[in-house]
């Protein structure tokens, strides 16, 4: 599933055993649990994405701690990230496809009531309850938040996450033969 939402053809994503330059990671911002999706990212800003096969090796000890929640967010990250990557810049074509079927779909709705309330003297508040579009509402607001608060964390060139050392390899010196 993440691979198909972020179109990379990788087979791990959940590894956090992987290397960038340090200039791709210059655009690339995360919020939330979003580094599962940092190749994703990076090709988005246009760097060249290389899956390195390695070996995982399997525990040591202790249980895995993966369970039903963290599920969810990981769901809710994949559609997070595939909103990202396809609507970020044209957040129009996601929220109006979704405001033009509710908005037929409440229109069908409320004539099929208005037609039930003038000849059947139906109570449609009492006998239809709300019309079920909060869910979308919210799913909708969802999305949104998320624009936001990249767009603020962004505009104030602040990051969620704190980087304490970055280490890197010193290059050997020639060994005389």
């Amino acid at each position: 599933m993440m691979a198909k939402a972020s179109g990379m053809d990788l087979r791990d994503f959940g590894t956090t055993f992987k290397a960038y330059r340090a200039e791709v990671l210059e655009d690339v911002h995360l919020y939330g649990e979003l580094h599962r999706f940092i190749p994703a990212l990076a090709s988005f800003y246009g760097a060249r994405v290389v899956e390195v096969p390695i070996q995982n090796p399997p525990r040591g000890g202790g249980v895995s701690h993966y369970g039903l929640s963290r599920t969810f967010r990981v769901l809710f990250d994949i559609v997070t990230i595939r909103f990202l990557l396809k609507y970020a810049t044209r957040p129009m074509h996601f929220f109006g496809a979704i405001g033009l079927a509710g908005s037929t779909t409440g229109s069908l709705i409320l004539g099929f009531c208005l037609l039930e309330k003038l000849f059947m003297r139906v109570d449609i508040i009492q006998e239809h309850g709300p019309l079920m579009l909060a869910g979308a509402m919210m799913f909708s607001t969802g999305l949104i938040g998320e624009l936001v608060m990249r767009t603020y964390f962004e505009s104030q060139d602040r990051r969620i996450y704190a980087v304490r050392d970055i280490l890197t390899q010193q290059p050997r010196a020639e060994q005389p033969h």
